[in-house]
């Protein structure tokens, strides 16, 4: 796993932490949410990592 994944699975686990805490998620559904959830996290971290400078702009 590398640390982009490590990061997002983090995150993820903190979401769904608060989300089970507020109720919008129960134990009985996790598995149903958290593939989901850490998908997008996921995509979020990674976006924009192709092509783009330290700045997070594209050099091009």
């Amino acid at each position: 796993m590398d640390k982009r994944e490590n990061l997002a699975l983090q995150v993820t686990k903190e979401i769904v932490v608060k989300f089970v805490e507020t109720g919008r998620i129960s134990p009985g559904n996790f598995t149903e949410h958290f593939g989901p959830i850490y998908e997008e996290v996921l995509r979020v971290i990674t976006r924009g990592e192709t092509g783009a400078g330290k700045d997070g702009r594209d050099d091009g």
